[in-house]
């Protein structure tokens, strides 16, 4: 079993760190100097789970109901030809702001924001947008704070308490500041406020409900990742609210979510767990 479980660890961690993932963990974790946050921090916490892989599909799949940031991704993203290369940033950038040095947290968040300065355009439906307005920043961070918590304390091992949950989101408020965003949530209840601002600007575009297809139906996987892949799509999808999911044509089955789906996602996600801890 130790053996079976290091090989699908290692196929794991060479799909969502890529080839030159030991040597960035290696530099993340061993590397001396002060970090942003303690060992005892709730952010470490999190994001070492894998209720992260959830968290992550699930705040795509929400990001995307912004007009306007996805039209960015539409427009300037690789998702669609390096879907994996994006994970890879995508979690590399994590895990150096989560546990790596200050100094390269802070070298991390630069590149974001030098990135972000080119990514500029005009959305189909006609208004100009650009990836560093902190607006959009601001709805994205929304999403992934809301998503890594909320899936966490559904499906991580050790589900945080209320004042964690609070202190959680002040740590992440730590990074979105650095990345350009203006006064970020630092609590549950602010949190939910912010969501529910931008509401009246949400609804579901083609590129959107392409991007859900992708991401649901269309990832590039071998035949035998499929079937945890589609137990994953369907844990992610339960997680959006009711009103996310008609934009994105997206099915509503509380039923079914509460038991079947539910018991999927969890047996999923202590497999992640058990693989990922060899």
């Amino acid at each position: 079993m130790t053996t079976l479980r290091d090989r699908l660890g290692a196929g794991l961690f060479s799909m969502v760190a890529g080839p030159d993932g030991e040597a960035i963990a290696r530099r993340i974790h061993e590397t001396p100097g002060p970090r942003w946050f303690a060992e005892d921090r709730p952010i470490r916490h999190v994001h070492a789970d894998a209720a992260m892989f959830v968290a992550g599909l699930r705040a795509l799949l929400m990001q995307s109901l912004h007009p306007l940031a996805m039209a960015a991704v539409a427009q300037h993203s690789d998702y669609r030809t390096d879907p994996w290369g994006r994970l890879q940033r995508t979690s590399a950038f994590i895990g150096v702001t989560t546990y790596g040095t200050a100094e390269d947290a802070q070298r991390a968040v630069d590149q974001v924001r030098k990135v972000h300065r080119h990514i500029r355009g005009t959305a189909p439906d006609g208004r100009a947008y650009r990836a560093g307005d902190p607006h959009l920043l601001a709805w994205v961070h929304a999403v992934e704070v809301d998503s890594f918590l909320r899936c966490h304390q559904r499906f991580g091992a050790q589900p945080l308490t209320d004042d964690d949950c609070d202190a959680y989101i002040t740590d992440m408020a730590h990074i979105a500041t650095r990345i350009g965003v203006a006064d970020p949530p630092t609590t549950r209840d602010e949190l939910a406020e912010t969501l529910a601002a931008y509401r009246k600007e949400l609804r579901g575009t083609p590129e959107a409900r392409e991007a859900a297809r992708f991401l649901l139906l269309q990832p590039p996987l071998p035949l035998l990742a499929r079937a945890p892949y589609a137990v994953l799509g369907a844990t992610a999808v339960s997680m959006l609210p009711a009103w996310a999911r008609w934009p994105l044509r997206l099915p509503f089955l509380p039923l079914s979510e509460a038991t079947t789906i539910r018991l999927a996602g969890h047996a999923l996600v202590g497999g992640l767990r058990w693989v990922t801890a060899g």
